[in-house]
């Protein structure tokens, strides 16, 4: 049997959990397979590394929603995943309610209308919090700003892992079993035959020195995100800008991921209206992001610029509903590009070989799903690769075709 020679474009969570589950498949031995990783920048620079990390078994599509779920539990019990990346069951839910008139001063968030003589007070399962839905456990948002709370899910339905860690572990377990990490821009794919017989025959890379080399490829898997498009220009997939911040609260705060829309006072915001997603997680830190823009995707993460004034805002708008976070420090402002398709099925990433081609795999694609559906693409992809065919789920509308 001839080796198999894997090139995956992309150091990225889709990547990367391919590059793992290849590594990890039954048949793969070091001579049977070679597997590399060509990252333009470095690993988790982008959307990957800077996501809110949510798993859920309510996301989408369900193709891969019905194998992922299950694979971030066995990934979290077999590599210690509860240290190594944050695994953890989370609540989660839709909360709606007021924000309260916050200013700036010297750097630092304070109310302009309450005292909070009310804060440190335990309302306990009384009738007002059962009303609005407000669990008892999740204390960190105000009561008297709460206009109701509904949640996403049943307990054990939602989870969380630290994006940057679960990828870059990802991809280290990877290499433990024999991947390769090469850093060096993609420019082209190389192809051999024609008509029915063409397939691909190598990856063009520029290396870190502004060198162009070539790495020989028999099996060559696009998983550049919202970077697809620059790789091959008829995928219908653009970026998205994201902004996102990470706080140290005043203290430990529970376990919720929480979906807003605040009513904001006009006297503080230039707005009336918020919607940042907040996810608290483990070792004191919460993490906040707002929605996307429509900033010209860049050359690579490394160039992705931030909006610090659309940083404050977020700040401003979460330490409007939340004592712990007002008073809380700002650890990091950043931003990322979320992929986005742009025809085919709706909520869908492209997932499958490309007809044209023999052994070009896109994976791409995932809009805010991609840390959620990384295992499941992973898993999938590697049957396609080592056995081919997908055995685990029927992911035919993910196919290429479907969409270009």
């Amino acid at each position: 049997m001839s080796t198999k020679h894997i090139v995956i474009i992309g150091g990225g969570i889709i990547g990367c959990t391919s590059a793992y589950y290849i590594t990890h498949h039954p048949t793969f031995t070091s001579s049977n397979a070679v597997v590399t990783i060509l990252e333009a920048s470095s690993v988790a620079g982008g959307a990957s590394g800077k996501a809110g990390g949510l798993v859920a078994k309510w996301a989408y599509p369900k193709e891969l929603v019905d194998v992922t779920f299950a694979e971030h539990e066995r990934l979290a019990r077999e590599h210690n995943g509860k240290e190594r990346w944050g695994f953890r069951y989370t609540g989660g839910g839709q909360w709606t309610g007021r924000g309260e008139d916050v200013v700036r001063d010297a750097g630092e968030m304070t109310s302009k209308t309450s005292l909070e003589k009310k804060e440190g007070l335990v309302s306990g399962k009384n009738t007002a919090r059962r009303n609005i839905g407000l669990p008892d456990d999740l204390d960190w948002v105000k009561e008297d700003l709460t206009d109701a709370y509904e949640p996403m899910a049943g307990d054990g339905e939602t989870a969380q892992v630290h994006p940057y860690q679960f990828t870059t572990s990802m991809c280290a377990l990877a290499q433990e079993k024999g991947a390769t990490l090469v850093i060096g821009k993609a420019t082209a794919i190389n192809y051999s035959g024609s008509g029915a017989s063409r397939s691909v025959s190598g990856v063009e890379y520029v290396n870190e020195a502004g060198s162009k080399e070539v790495i020989p490829a028999s099996t060559v898997i696009v998983a550049a995100g919202p970077w697809t498009s620059t790789i091959l220009p008829s995928v219908p997939i653009s970026g998205s800008r994201a902004h996102s911040i990470t706080v140290r609260p005043t203290r430990p705060v529970s376990a919720y991921a929480l979906f807003t829309e605040i009513t904001l006072p006009r006297s503080s915001f230039r707005t009336s209206l918020g919607s940042p997603e907040i996810y608290a997680r483990p070792n004191n830190e919460v993490y906040a992001c707002s929605p996307g823009d429509g900033e010209p995707l860049p050359s690579s993460t490394k160039e992705v610029k931030v909006d610090q004034q659309v940083c404050e805002a977020l700040f401003k708008q979460i330490s409007a509903i939340s004592p712990e976070l007002r008073g809380g420090e700002v650890t990091a402002s950043q931003a990322c590009y979320l992929p986005n398709v742009n025809s085919g099925p709706r909520g869908c990433p492209i997932v499958g070989e490309v007809d044209s081609a023999k052994g070009l795999i896109i994976a791409a694609g995932h809009t805010c799903w991609g840390i959620c559906n990384a295992p499941g693409t992973g898993k999938l992809i590697s049957e396609l690769v080592m056995d081919g065919r997908v055995k685990s789920g029927n992911i035919s509308r993910l196919a290429p075709r479907k969409f270009f």
